[in-house]
């Protein structure tokens, strides 16, 4: 079974966030305005994306990001909600390939492509030597 047997051109999914003094570029370059980051804009697109195949996926598979070609448009200030859209157009033998979209309002402030690789997280993990901290129990 191929873990991309459901996924299929056409499936979106959005995320929604308000800009925060955090997400800018200000807080963490000194000097810099007080603006929606584009490394923020980029991580709300990839969030998007996951979120549209997610569901379409076996049990103990996750996407991970592999590709970023994005544009940033314009600049947003804190307290603007921004609209982080993507769709699927193109599903390959081990990715997936996606359009996405940042609006503030009615305004586009990005747009561009992001690729999604599927993988078996313990096979991952496994891999790449991925250990998670132990629990103490109490």
């Amino acid at each position: 079974m191929n873990p991309l047997d459901q996924v299929s051109v056409g499936m979106t999914a959005e995320k929604l966030v308000t800009v925060t003094a955090e997400m800018t570029v200000g807080h963490v370059v000194p000097r810099m305005p007080e603006v929606y980051g584009t490394p923020m804009m980029i991580l709300h697109m990839e969030m998007a994306a996951g979120s549209a195949i997610q569901p379409s996926l076996p049990a103990g598979y996750v996407s991970v990001g592999m590709m970023v070609d994005v544009r940033h448009l314009a600049a947003t200030p804190v307290g603007r909600t921004v609209r982080a859209v993507a769709r699927v157009v193109a599903v390959e033998a081990r990715s997936v390939l996606f359009e996405v979209e940042a609006w503030d309002g009615g305004r586009k402030i990005g747009d561009g492509t992001h690729r999604r690789g599927v993988v078996e997280v313990a096979e991952f993990e496994r891999r790449f030597g991925v250990t998670r901290p132990t629990v103490a129990l109490a």
